[in-house]
């Protein structure tokens, strides 16, 4: 049986269905001279996975315009896991805004804590460069 269009589905459906889930190892590459993630580093991860998840919502030509409220509650060491999760939290006409969380996991140890969170609002345009609405 065929699945569904996103022109079939409910809101609902394709907030779920647009969910995304990145997980990363955090390398010496990618740290500071604290041995911790950039700050910078975890803002182009996250901007990267909202970009994902209001394309995957909208299958439209989606582009950040903003980010809000990015807190850094814990830091991020070198050798730990991050999982990014990024969903849809507000739909307007022309634009969405998706929250992702950072959160992180030792590699050999169980548990996980959040680290960072933040909001990126995206707005879908067509060819023209134009706003369009976001639901088809």
């Amino acid at each position: 049986m065929p699945g569904k269009t996103t022109r079939d589905m409910t809101i609902e459906e394709r907030i779920n269905g647009s969910e995304t889930r990145i997980f990363k190892a955090v390398f010496p590459n990618t740290t500071n001279h604290y041995d911790t993630l950039f700050g910078g580093t975890a803002m182009h991860m996250m901007d990267e996975v909202a970009f994902i998840t209001a394309t995957r919502f909208s299958r439209q030509i989606m582009v950040t315009v903003s980010s809000d409220k990015i807190d850094f509650k814990r830091p991020i060491p070198a050798g730990t896991i991050v999982e990014l999760i990024g969903r849809v939290v507000h739909i307007g006409n022309t634009s969405l805004k998706v929250a992702v969380e950072i959160y992180i996991e030792q590699m050999y140890a169980e548990g996980r804590e959040l680290a960072i969170q933040g909001n990126f609002t995206f707005v879908a345009i067509d060819e023209f460069k134009q706003p369009v609405s976001v639901i088809k």
